[in-house]
């Protein structure tokens, strides 16, 4: 799934500073109007005040796509979107100010998953395209549904959230979420700490502690975490999912050794992680396998459920985020994907159980507000702050897109609209 006036984990910072010197420096049924936050025509690089006049008419700026390709093909700024409203009592109207670019984004715009997510999109009375894209975000509530009370949320309040991949997204002024989507932003972190959590964060929380029981039930359904004890293996822990996973599990008492590439060996033992291991040299899987049993291989490096057979480790849990489901049925249709679905997993897990492994599981990223609530517990705490590659000016989205589309982060890529 930090102190007060704490500076911004970059990869360069973490590479300079241990993680203890880094942490201790560092319009339905609705209530109020958008009034006073609102944007006339203008270029990607306009200035706030003409964002405001233009909102107030009714339209906002933001990145769509209108047909699936490469990023740097299909992503195109919009000054004429039409504002998203409120449809039911628990819905507010955020105005963004940060957003991050998760892979997620760039797989969705090559076609990822769009068979399922487009009915999905379809269901809720959406449209496949114009699609904007972003799943993760900081910003101001400016309109709430009559359903959610002064104490729970205010006009005004700064927040953290998540959007559902089958929505539209946060890569534009306003996204409209529920209330459960949603928390107040944890005072401790600015507004590019904050929106670059809470997707990989949650990723990461649901492969530990929905699919893995790593705290077991009271783990899965509550935000106390748990885990203390046990031994875990993350592989890619430099990424923007692998770095929070390895704090999360550091903060919760567990054992764990990771994976990287050699140039990210500092910056990821500088997280806290004593055992860390360069995936490019060969001797690292023997290695591995000499550290004895894991309770969960926690796979953020896309290796996927046949690396689980390759390689001599013994495991309770091989949890990969890597998984074929939506591209099986992208590929072949519901009824023939599926059915591909349930013979790879039962073919790998025959494979890992004949050998004395564990089970193969997939591991899914899930909104869910305890996992929120969770992650927001460990950051006020000053125990997750998130490594930030680099901060994309909003005129600049398409060029953050293209960075997470290489590959091999070190951290998260965040876009700053103010």
């Amino acid at each position: 799934m930090v102190l007060t006036n704490c500076i911004r984990l970059t990869a360069t910072a973490v590479s300079k500073f241990g993680q203890r010197d880094i942490l201790c420096n560092i319009r339905s049924l609705t209530t109020a109007p958008v009034a006073s936050t609102a944007i006339t025509s203008f270029s990607p690089s306009t200035g706030e005040q003409q964002r405001r006049q233009h909102a107030s008419y009714g339209k906002m700026s933001g990145w769509q796509i209108h047909s699936y390709g490469v990023p740097q093909e299909e992503i195109q700024f919009s000054e004429g979107i039409k504002m998203p409203i409120l449809k039911s009592p628990t819905q507010l109207l955020v105005k963004v100010k940060a957003s991050s670019v998760n892979p997620i984004d760039v797989a969705m715009i090559n076609g990822y998953g769009a068979s399922v997510l487009n009915a999905m999109r379809c269901k809720d009375g959406g449209i496949e395209f114009p699609l904007v894209l972003g799943r993760d975000f900081c910003g101001e509530i400016v309109q709430k549904g009559l359903g959610i009370s002064s104490r729970e949320l205010e006009v005004g309040d700064e927040v953290w959230g998540v959007v559902p991949v089958h929505l539209q997204g946060c890569h534009a002024d306003y996204v409209v979420v529920e209330k459960y989507c949603l928390f107040k932003k944890p005072s401790n972190l600015s507004k590019i700490d904050a929106s670059a959590i809470l997707y990989a964060g949650l990723t990461a929380w649901s492969g530990l502690y929905i699919t893995g029981h790593l705290g077991d039930l009271l783990g899965a359904i509550s935000p106390v975490g748990g885990g203390a004890g046990k031994k875990v293996l993350v592989l890619g822990a430099a990424g923007g999912v692998g770095t929070l996973a390895v704090q999360m599990l550091l903060a919760e008492g567990v054992e764990v050794f990771a994976t990287c590439s050699p140039d990210a060996m500092q910056m990821v033992n500088n997280l806290g992680v004593k055992y860390v291991l360069d995936y490019t040299d060969p001797a690292h899987v023997q290695n591995v396998a000499s550290v004895g049993r894991f309770d969960i291989v926690l796979d953020c490096a896309g290796k996927g459920t046949e690396y689980a057979n390759e390689v001599p480790w013994l495991y309770d849990q091989y949890i990969t985020f890597n998984s074929p489901v939506l591209k099986n049925i992208d590929a072949d249709g519901f009824a023939a994907g599926m059915y591909q679905n349930a013979v790879n997993l039962v073919r790998n897990n025959a494979a890992a159980l004949s050998t004395r492994q564990g089970l193969v599981k997939w591991g899914y990223f899930m909104p869910a507000p305890q996992g929120i609530a969770y992650l927001q517990r460990l950051a006020e705490k000053g125990k997750l702050l998130p490594v930030v590659e680099k901060v994309f000016s909003y005129a600049s989205t398409p060029d953050a897109y293209e960075r997470v589309a290489q590959k091999h982060l070190r951290g998260k890529v965040v876009i700053d609209f103010e």
